[in-house]
């Protein structure tokens, strides 16, 4: 790799020290706000120049996109799509509750993915896998499958309903239970072919509360 100039490296270490403490990707605007540059598009050359050298990477037409090209033996990024309910279901697909185009990239430990996984991440809402240590605002990270295994916890879309859960799924005579872990809560039943498995979890990223808002820890693969 070439050289680093002072202001790339300032730019290199507030990508690192941001992803540290955030969990994804700084934006351009918070590059132009914290490393003394006085607008975007100079922000955008000298990102162009350290993703020339091989410093970083990024994804065309994603925002938040930037990894650094240092952690990809240790660490994969994978787009956070939307939000999930771990409650009720709630309607998807909508605008605001599930995209096409991410949201935000995250940082995921390499070990966590399947070999050639195509994974994607959801924020989760609600508590009702609560007991399965999966709490409102964590980030859960799934393989993206139509197909599931007894037990596995599971994005189902339920077709009838046009709705969608977080849940571990079992398979019973005549139906699919979606149970929660929640003792609070029932289980959902759907007949077979009125629910579509659109990923399996593989990991999830928990927040720590008592530390910043924002901060996430790993929470293991499942």
């Amino acid at each position: 790799m070439d050289e680093l100039s002072p202001k790339r490296k300032r730019i290199l270490d507030f990508i690192a020290s941001f992803f540290e403490r955030k969990g994804y990707a700084p934006s351009v605007r918070d590059i132009v706000k914290n490393c003394d540059i006085s607008s975007a598009s100079i922000a955008q050359y000298h990102l162009n120049v350290l993703e020339k050298q091989g410093h970083i990477r990024r994804e065309p037409e994603t925002p938040r996109s930037i990894s650094l090209t240092h952690k990809r033996q240790t660490e994969a990024a994978v787009p956070l799509l939307g939000s999930i309910s771990a409650g009720e279901p709630i309607p998807v697909p909508t605008e605001d509750t599930w995209h096409t185009v991410a949201l935000d990239m995250v940082d995921v430990p390499a070990k966590f993915l399947p070999p050639g996984a195509q994974a994607y991440a959801l924020r989760v809402k609600g508590t009702s896998m609560i007991d399965a240590l999966v709490d409102d605002g964590d980030i859960v990270v799934l393989e993206a499958t139509s197909t599931a295994d007894d037990g596995q916890m599971v994005a189902a879309w339920l077709t009838d309903r046009q709705e969608a859960t977080l849940k571990r799924l079992y398979w019973e005579p005549g139906r699919i239970r979606l149970q929660p872990a929640n003792r609070n809560m029932a289980p959902i039943y759907v007949e077979p072919d009125k629910i579509q498995v659109q990923g399996r979890v593989i990991a999830v990223l928990r927040r720590v509360k008592q530390e910043k808002a924002g901060a996430y820890t790993e929470g293991g693969a499942l």
